[in-house]
């Protein structure tokens, strides 16, 4: 069957320590684990990010990308964390974790799946600033191209 993703969309905070010391607690067969932890950056007077989605379907399009980075890689666990709501500079966002016997598998799959989450994953996101404006986000080119690079 292959490995089964953990995917968590969540408005709560997530301990990073924690998360990882699950994925490879008790298992003999991690011989490295890559991590990605997405932060809300304050720079530009950003007061705040709002991070809007649709329940259900944002799941499984996390779900779908991260079977993609199993069926790609050999990996023994996966774990995709993504937070919504209203998030102030410093909290984290995102946590992607990825688990393979050797290094360059689990390394690989974790910038993959960054790559990934950032164009496909069915997120809308407001820049709120100090001043009052409000701003949605537009995707950029360099996110795109950054996951084309995973085109088959």
């Amino acid at each position: 069957m292959g490995v089964v993703p953990r995917i968590l969309v969540q408005e709560a905070p997530f301990d990073l320590g924690a998360e990882t010391a699950a994925l490879h607690a008790g298992r003999e067969d991690v011989g490295g684990l890559a991590s990605f932890l997405g932060i809300c950056r304050g720079d530009g007077g950003l007061g705040a990010m709002v991070l809007e989605h649709y329940p259900g379907m944002t799941e499984r399009a996390l779900e779908k990308i991260a079977r993609e980075a199993c069926a790609r890689w050999p990996l023994t666990a996966c774990t995709v964390i993504h937070r919504y709501g209203r998030l102030v500079p410093g909290d984290p966002i995102v946590l992607v974790l990825t688990a393979s016997a050797h290094r360059v598998a689990a390394l690989e799959s974790c910038a993959f799946l960054i790559d990934w989450l950032k164009t496909k994953a069915p997120f809308w996101k407001r820049e709120e600033f100090a001043g009052g404006e409000a701003r949605w986000v537009e995707a950029k080119a360099e996110d795109d191209a950054a996951a084309a690079r995973w085109a088959r």
